[in-house]
């Protein structure tokens, strides 16, 4: 088979028939499967490099047919997949959210000099000060009412996609690809809205907080829905909602491609579909850590963009609040922009040039001329390690959950059939 033919091989769906006549030589003569898999492996490197391979077959031949295989071991009913993702992301989410309202207070701090500086003593301060419930976990209602819902459309949406995609012949590398920034899509609808909410509680803390002055103070979750609502507009709710997908589409996507991949490598060193404990963890850590420092450019002006202060919003002069309307900013007078999704963990330099702009690529270019390719890296490791604990937490949790459904499943068929 010539060089063409592989490629073309490698980014076509792998052909049934092909798979089933390598499944029969391999159980009728192993020892010819392997002088085969050999001969091609050397053919194609000339025999320069040695055979890589895991679990006795070629890296080049697991990377191209191996997913064909372990896809159609097993699809998991959509209920299923978005109850276990709900659950799962949820549960991230949550394990995080201290570090979320850190990173918030960090963005959002309007005192110069900020008040919340390192991460150790901005954590030390706001549990010191406000507690774990109405300091480091303000905001969690939001944010759970949130993720639930959002991963549940992600990982519903993902898999229709992922499917969809495979079966009409789309090579399964860019199927994994395609339906992440599908399912984040889909999810941004929900869990947007939640984190403008979710924000502004984590901002404010605790009501009439004394120790941190925000510029927002409400009772709680449906207060600030409403007070919201109200003074701003509905459209206030999706505040922030194109910079979002600007990052998150492209994390969500390559998250879901790398793990898919790294799932297939593992499942396929076992020789099971059950990875254990330590490669599920393992795999979905390194799949969300690998994406979140590949997006950290995308992050980080991100946060310059969203966190940069407008000279031309400041308020010219300060004016009593209405009556019932005490310490509530609204957007024309709002002259810091916040995060409103998954915690940035890029903190501007003190001094950072500022943007000045709205658009993405533009402000890229401009943190490249005066920062350098450090400045698009700037708080790498922080993002690395969240993403790593996230991703791994939640996919974790979304395979043992599936497990879990499908036993009960079977247990119900077997009582029914009785």
């Amino acid at each position: 088979m010539s060089v063409a033919d592989r490629l073309v091989s490698y980014f076509a769906p792998a052909d049934n028939s092909a798979r089933t006549i390598q499944g029969e030589l391999a159980v009728s003569n192993p020892a010819a499967e392997a002088s085969i898999a050999g001969d091609s492996h050397a053919g194609q490197t000339g025999g320069l490099l040695p055979d890589i391979k895991i679990s006795g077959q070629p890296l080049v031949q697991d990377m191209g047919q191996g997913h064909g295989d372990l896809e159609e071991e097993g699809r998991p009913p959509y209920f299923h997949a978005m109850i276990a993702g709900g659950l799962g992301g949820s549960t991230g989410d949550m394990l995080m959210h201290s570090l979320d309202t850190v990173k918030t207070r960090q963005q959002g701090d309007p005192h110069i000099p900020p008040k919340y500086t390192s991460l150790g003593s901005s954590y030390y301060t706001i549990w010191r000060q406000e507690g774990i419930r109405r300091g480091l976990y303000g905001g969690w209602v939001p944010a759970l009412g949130g993720s639930f819902p959002g991963t549940m459309l992600f990982f519903g949406t993902y898999e229709w996609s992922k499917r969809f995609l495979i079966d009409h012949g789309l090579q399964h590398h860019l199927a994994y690809l395609t339906a992440g920034l599908l399912g984040d899509f889909a999810g941004s609808i929900v869990y947007v809205p939640s984190e403008v909410l979710k924000t502004r509680m984590q901002l404010q803390g605790r009501y009439n907080n004394p120790y941190f002055k925000s510029g927002y103070n409400y009772k709680g979750t449906i207060d600030a829905a409403r007070t919201i609502v109200r003074h701003e507009g509905p459209a206030a709710l999706f505040y922030g909602y194109q910079a979002t997908l600007y990052r998150d589409l492209p994390f969500s996507a390559l998250q879901f491609m790398f793990w898919e991949q790294f799932h297939a490598w593992a499942r396929q060193y076992k020789q099971s579909r059950d990875i254990g404990v330590p490669l599920e963890l393992l795999t979905g850590g390194l799949a969300g850590s690998l994406a979140g420092v590949m997006t950290c450019p995308l992050d980080v002006v991100k946060t310059r963009l969203q966190t940069q202060v407008h000279p031309d919003l400041l308020p010219k002069e300060n004016k009593p609040a209405a009556k019932g309307a005490a310490h509530i900013s609204t957007a024309k007078s709002q002259t810091r922009n916040i995060s409103t999704s998954s915690p940035s963990t890029h903190t501007p330099r003190p001094g950072a040039v500022n943007l000045q702009t709205s658009s993405v690529i533009t402000g890229l270019k401009v943190i490249y001329q005066t920062e350098g390719i450090s400045g698009w890296f700037r708080g790498v490791g922080p993002r690395g390690v969240w993403t790593f604990i996230q991703s791994g937490t939640m996919l974790f949790l979304y395979q043992r959950i599936l497990k879990q459904l499908e036993v009960w499943d079977s247990a119900a068929e077997r009582e029914s059939s009785i």
